[in-house]
């Protein structure tokens, strides 16, 4: 349900300014400032004084020399640090020891699951790149992009972030909504939801993604019109079996998501009022909110955002160990929380943006607060807390560089309930027999209409 104020002329002039002052451009002596000391998406080219967070050497763009990869096939990506070994493990028994570099909702695990939550960290590596394309469409951005509609949408040029100097946390946050990211995706993906107890109850999905903005092609082109179509078919639970939901996304919100969804057991499509927020994501079991896919995704209008700043914190990073075809889900998906053998972290700097839920709109989330990830600008942690302020769960992305993108892809993700002592485990495919197949193409947005999903459910 949603509980909409409304905007008084006082409200509207407060908006006008914030659109006019809050949300300037970046000035071309700040610009010049990427690809020298700070790199082409505006993170810091340094490493850390401590040593700790390594340079940036961006040495590879796309398979590093002797790697053995087939283009676009959706075979599991090759771990270059396979032979690697954790510099420590972070436990309760020496939380406090790093508990400045963990967020509230890390240290909540560790504080409901002292003796088997566990945090190998690796060393660190800034050795992938984007490519040039994307790099100049950055620095073009960062003098050009605007926020538009009252926050709603990016006037900027596609395939790239838009803002990689953000001053406030609506700009930080369309860098999560829009990145450099997959132009077509094609995936047969688990689920699973570990109950207190152990025990698990398994979901499947069919996804196809296009994301008209990322094709190479169009890459530093004006953003226009819809920023990504998803179809999903779901395959389990079977009490969900042939559900299929299609939807577009607009660039700017004020232009309304649309979303249509087939039921099997009426054989009929219908376009849904509304379709996002804190509605249920079929196949999920109900676990995942549809806008905590990716931490984030569809219209911020809920939420004022705010940047906090930049930190250091450990985050998953080069998570090329999990996405392996060796790893078995009963291995992995151990009680509790997923067994920290197949996990990688690595401190890394993040940019720190919360969104605090608006008066007079309602969601499950009171506040969620992300961390992005300086190198990508893509969301990997987040802390989700209710409407009374507690902190309720905590949520990793687990990010991998793709071979086939010469860019980052959002791998196997875990959303933990606090409360309930149960996680989801969300896009699994290490037991399918291909990964995600990535920028093959051949999808249009032709496949994406209520008669594209009448005819994926037959």
């Amino acid at each position: 349900m949603k509980f909409v104020m409304a905007k008084t002329p006082l409200a509207v002039a407060v908006g006008l300014m914030l659109a006019t002052s809050v949300w300037a451009k970046v000035p071309a002596s700040e610009a010049e400032r990427l690809g020298k000391d700070l790199t082409c998406v505006g993170a810091i080219k340094a490493g850390n004084k401590e040593g700790t967070i390594p340079e940036f050497t961006g040495k590879w763009l796309g398979a590093p020399p002797g790697v053995a990869h087939t283009p676009h096939s959706g075979k599991h990506p090759v771990d270059i640090y396979a032979n690697e070994k954790p510099l420590f493990v972070i436990t309760a028994a020496n939380i406090d020891q790093y508990a400045d570099k963990l967020t509230p909702g890390q240290k909540a695990l560790f504080q409901k699951y002292p003796k088997t939550m566990q945090m190998p960290v690796y060393p660190g590596h800034r050795d992938f790149r984007y490519s040039d394309e994307v790099c100049a469409t950055i620095k073009k951005n960062a003098t050009t992009a605007e926020v538009i509609s009252d926050g709603m949408g990016v006037k900027s040029l596609g395939g790239a972030i838009s803002f990689p100097l953000p001053k406030n946390g609506i700009e930080a946050l369309w860098n999560t909504i829009l990145p450099t990211r997959a132009y077509t995706e094609e995936n047969i993906a688990d689920s699973a939801n570990v109950l207190s107890d152990g025990s698990i109850t398994f979901g499947r999905n069919e996804l196809r993604y296009l994301v008209p903005p990322n094709n190479p092609a169009e890459v530093g082109k004006p953003l226009e019109g819809v920023s990504v179509y998803t179809i999903t078919k779901v395959q389990l639970p079977e009490r969900e079996k042939g559900g299929v939901t299609i939807s577009s996304d607009p660039i700017d919100y004020s232009n309304k998501r649309l979303a249509w969804s087939y039921d099997p057991g009426t054989r009929r499509v219908r376009q849904l009022p509304e379709f996002g927020f804190d509605q249920p994501l079929p196949g999920t079991g109900g676990k995942l909110t549809i806008d905590s896919d990716r931490l984030f995704n569809g219209s911020p209008e809920r939420y004022n955002w705010k940047l906090l700043g930049k930190k250091e914190v450990y985050i998953p990073a080069n998570a090329l160990r999990l996405a392996q075809p060796t790893i078995k889900y009963k291995d992995l998906l151990t009680p509790q929380h997923p067994n920290p053998e197949f996990l990688r972290y690595e401190l890394r700097r993040v940019w720190v943006i919360e969104g605090t839920l608006k008066e007079g709109y309602r969601h499950v989330y009171g506040k969620r607060v992300m961390y992005a990830d300086e190198d990508t600008g893509q969301a990997v942690l987040s802390d989700m807390y209710d409407a009374r302020g507690q902190l309720w769960q905590h949520a990793a992305v687990n990010m991998y560089y793709s071979y086939d993108l010469n860019a980052w892809h959002a791998g196997t993700s875990f959303y933990h309930d606090l409360n309930a002592g149960s996680y989801l485990a969300y896009t699994l495919f290490q037991e399918r027999p291909k990964g995600p197949v990535l920028n093959r193409g051949g999808l249009t947005p032709a496949m994406f209409t209520p008669e594209a999903a009448r005819n994926a459910g037959n």
